[in-house]
């Protein structure tokens, strides 16, 4: 009887230490990383304490030269990339894309195309050119319950079998992913990707790890491995783009005085956790004008004084959660909790409650917050061209069309001008040209610019300083030749005018003619006053050429 205790101790010892020398999913996805030993389980994961089956996927150490000779043509790379941060009690997702040796790529029915011929000189023959790998060729003739002989083939390296859906015999990659203490694994093709809820990871850094295996006949051989790392936060991700219209350069935090500034707030929820949340923006733009509550994720301020600020923007999100059982529970701070009524008694016990919710159900909060600092100094706001003049020249001067534009502007001083000179669609550059310029007073310039060929161009003309910069646009045309040709046209053309204008009146004299006796009236003097000051006008309006008595132009500076 002895002897048979002694038996079945022995064959118990000999099976603890087989487990204990078994290979578990610990051992082939850690990686060397300390393995996380307390954790609140994964929807869908499984413990890595898990035995792994070896045998049927090997497992390699970073270095072994097997690795060398894993895939045909070269060595295959995977690309893990994720969504992160995730704000907790939302998705986080992540995809692996498998990253083919050159002249490799999938085709529609999951097999491996070569190319032999991308990379041979002379290139091969027609029939040499193209080499497909189709590694499910053994299971194509017989279906999931024929295949007896590679039922034990179709399954995880926990044992589990392959899920059974149309096309399974497809995906020819089986991805193994751990984190938290836990895998997941699932097959697919040179992509996959996949998503974990994050209601019971706990907040900080973190990091996914995947190993790819390819179906092989008599076993998987593992092609690459990847790992990333992902962020769960309790604080709503959020990122604020500003932009002003005469900005020289948004990314440097200066902005304009007396000039308003977009702001646009971008919340990071890729999964769309929050839609039905109710979403709340304050702002305090730090220059004392308050606090600013809205709903909308855009808003404007314009700063009316010089100097630095800060910025402060507080978004909050009441989300609705399944309301829980209403039982008296030990008052806790927490930053995501039901609303509690305290009771009447000095007890420090709360009774979870669904008054003050917004939204009728229970609800918890997350707060996202922004802080920048903001200088406003002056700067160019507005830019005007209030006169175009054509310069006069002598033929042996007309190569070119010159054009004066007077531009004046508001704010500060600028200290450069670019003219672009475009087709009149204003689409099509066809000149640019910028100048220093020296502005010491008044912002009063004249701007000459030269055109080659007559026509009709758009013009923008943009002044700028350090930190701003305004645009002011015109249409323009411009006629080929000498000024004088010009001139002369445009005086043939007012002779004319005034010839119809004068047979114009006469056949309106002779039609309406009336008989009046001649006297002089007590205003006649008045009138004839406002009938020259009329005519002085009408001067002015068709012979523009005495430019020396407008006021504007005696203190134009010089010419840029």
């Amino acid at each position: 009887m002895s002897g048979v205790h002694r038996h079945l101790g022995f064959l118990l010892l000999t099976e603890a230490v087989l487990c204990a020398a078994a290979t578990r999913f610990q051992d082939v996805l850690s990686h060397g990383r300390t393995s996380v030993t307390s954790y609140k389980k994964l929807q869908g994961w499984s413990s890595d304490q898990n035995k792994w089956n070896e045998k049927l996927y090997p497992f390699w150490e970073e270095g072994d030269p097997r690795w060398k000779d894993c895939w045909k043509g070269g060595r295959v790379t995977a690309k893990l990339d994720t969504d992160s941060p995730a704000l907790v009690g939302s998705n986080v997702t992540f995809v692996v894309t498998l990253q083919f040796p050159k002249c490799q790529k999938e085709d529609n029915d999951g097999n491996i195309i070569y190319e032999r011929n991308c990379t041979q000189d002379p290139p091969a023959s027609q029939d040499q050119q193209v080499y497909v790998y189709n590694w499910t060729e053994w299971i194509d003739n017989c279906g999931w319950e024929n295949c007896t002989s590679n039922h034990s083939h179709n399954v995880f390296p926990d044992g589990r079998p392959f899920p059974h859906y149309p096309g399974w015999r497809r995906r020819n990659f089986v991805y193994v992913f751990h984190t938290f203490g836990q895998y997941y694994q699932t097959t697919g093709r040179s992509s996959v990707i996949f998503s974990v809820n994050t209601a019971n990871m706990t907040l900080g850094k973190h990091v996914m790890a995947v190993s790819i295996y390819r179906r092989g006949h008599s076993a998987y051989v593992p092609i690459a491995t990847a790992s990333a790392i992902y962020v769960v936060t309790d604080k709503i991700p959020i990122f604020v783009s500003m932009f002003q219209k005469h900005d020289r350069n948004i990314s440097d935090s200066i902005f304009i005085k007396d000039s308003p500034i977009t702001f646009d707030v971008k919340i990071h929820d890729p999964t769309y956790y929050l839609n039905n949340s109710a979403i709340s923006y304050k702002w305090n733009f730090g220059d004392g004008s308050g606090l600013f509550v809205a709903s909308s994720s855009t808003t404007s301020h314009t700063y009316t004084l010089q100097g630095n600020f800060t910025l402060n923007l507080t978004v909050q999100a009441i989300i609705p959660v399944p309301c829980q059982p209403v039982t008296p529970t030990a008052l806790l701070p927490t930053s995501a909790v039901t609303t509690g009524v305290p009771s009447n008694s000095d007890t420090s016990t709360a009774v979870e409650s669904m008054e003050d919710n917004p939204d009728g159900g229970c609800h918890i909060y997350r707060n996202g917050y922004y802080r920048t600092g903001i200088s406003v100094v002056e700067g160019i706001l507005e830019v005007n061209i209030i006169q175009m003049m054509s310069i006069q020249m002598t033929e042996s001067q007309a190569e070119n069309s010159l054009v004066d534009f007077v531009v004046t502007c508001q704010g500060s001083l600028p200290t450069d001008v670019c003219t672009v000179v475009s087709d009149p669609t204003c689409q099509v550059s066809k000149s640019v040209v910028c100048d220093p310029i020296i502005v010491t007073d008044e912002c009063l310039l004249t701007i000459r610019r030269a055109f080659e060929e007559p026509g009709t161009y758009c013009i923008n003309i943009t002044l700028g300083d350090d930190t701003s910069q305004a645009l002011a646009s015109a249409l323009i045309s411009v006629n080929g030749g000498s000024s004088s040709g010009t001139t002369e046209g445009v005086f043939i053309f007012l002779g004319l005018l005034a010839v119809f204008a004068a047979i114009g009146a006469f056949v309106l004299y002779k039609r309406y003619k009336q008989y009046k006796p001649i006297e002089r009236s007590a205003g006649q003097g008045e009138n004839q006053e406002g009938l020259t000051a009329y005519f002085s006008n009408f001067k002015a309006i068709f012979f523009p050429n005495s430019t020396e008595r407008n006021p504007l132009l005696k203190s134009k500076p010089g010419i840029v």
